[in-house]
């Protein structure tokens, strides 16, 4: 069972950056006092009686958001599994009332990647924006902003890195692979050979590297991402919190206690960070307590095109959401270039949430 205080610690990130006030979220969390099986007072009791409330009332997309709280961190068991399948159902209801959102399962020998997309068209291809979570989120939290790149001119694909989610792929040292494939399965509807990732967390590690690996990837924006100290510090693996080893135990098909020894081979190297040729933005929480420092100070001293941007803030930069909103989707347009309009006018919101007072 998952220690509850850690996950409703960790949660805070999720809920904010899918618009759920404290308001709201305070008083369901204090209803829960232990992780059973889908039971009252329970994690995933809890947050499906909510997510049930909300489909009632109609309300499918905020259900699905309760429906993915229900399963987080990861599906260990028939409670859990249940609360995904009706975030993706709930979900799927919601986007039908938005025909510009659609599925996208792509097959490989080694399981299957499905996707929420938008604006694939081969008759007129954009450049492509990718966009993946980290190892406890879904597609379907980050699935909404589909709707908002039509107008900046790409198409988009979201998904989930391998294991999480609806994702069968296994989690190891070659999922930066992962990216590829989905490249070569849009290459008719979009133009890919301006494809921009947009990878928070866990699966920034694999968009750097897979953009070692193809010239396609233009440009990463990621968030928190693990690149080298994460993987190799026996030290700093010992103050990671439990939910994280628990989870990258899950991903991997190894136990929490072996995990680190699995995956110490996976960190990018100073010489492979420094062979990376194209920009690279990040947000780097200053008081993270999953990812070290050391990774963001690697990223700085060893990128040759790096931008970064530090919140004061613990991983994920809960209370600094707004911002980085902002200041990661600016960072994409910059790379891509042109949509000036656009551009100035994400500059100037950023400029007043991040020096005017508020923190957004």
């Amino acid at each position: 069972m998952n220690d509850i205080a850690e996950l409703k610690n960790f949660v805070v990130a999720h809920t904010r950056s899918q618009g759920l006030p404290a308001t709201h979220y305070d008083p369901l969390l204090a209803r829960i006092r232990d992780d059973g099986a889908g039971t009252p007072g329970s994690w995933t009791g809890e947050w499906s009686a909510q997510a049930a409330r909300l489909e009632a009332e109609g309300k499918l997309l905020e259900a699905s958001v309760h429906h993915n709280m229900a399963r987080f961190p990861f599906v260990d068991g028939p409670a859990r599994r249940a609360a995904l399948d009706r975030c993706v159902a709930a979900f799927d209801a919601w986007r039908s009332g938005f025909p510009a959102i659609e599925r996208l399962d792509v097959e490989l020998p080694e399981g299957r990647v499905r996707c929420w997309t938008a604006g694939l068209d081969a008759a007129d291809p954009k450049p492509l924006l990718v966009m993946t979570g980290g190892i406890v989120s879904v597609k379907e939290q980050w699935a909404p902003v589909l709707l908002q790149l039509g107008a900046l001119g790409f198409a988009g694909v979201v998904t989930e890195m391998p294991g999480v989610g609806e994702n069968t792929l296994p989690y190891r040292a070659d999922s930066w692979r992962m990216y590829r494939a989905l490249l070569d399965a849009v290459g008719g509807r979009a133009e890919v050979s301006r494809t921009y990732a947009l990878a928070l967390s866990f699966s920034g590690h694999l968009a750097l590297r897979a953009a070692l690996h193809d010239t396609r990837i233009r440009g990463v924006v990621g968030a928190g991402m693990p690149v080298h100290a994460f993987f190799t510090d026996a030290d700093w693996q010992r103050t990671v919190p439990r939910v994280t080893t628990d989870t990258l135990a899950h991903l991997t098909g190894t136990r929490p206690d072996e995990v680190y020894g699995v995956i110490k081979d996976w960190a990018l190297s100073p010489r492979e960070l420094g062979e990376l040729r194209v920009p690279v933005a990040h947000v780097t929480s200053l008081r993270d307590e999953i990812v070290p420092p050391g990774d963001a100070e690697l990223l700085r001293s060893r990128v040759p095109r790096v931008r970064l941007l530090d919140h004061d803030d613990v991983h994920g930069s809960p209370r600094f959401f707004a911002q980085t909103r902002l200041w990661t989707l600016l960072s994409v347009l910059r790379m891509r270039g042109g949509h000036a309009e656009q551009r100035l006018a994400l500059t100037r919101e950023f400029a007043r949430l991040r020096y005017g007072g508020g923190r957004g």
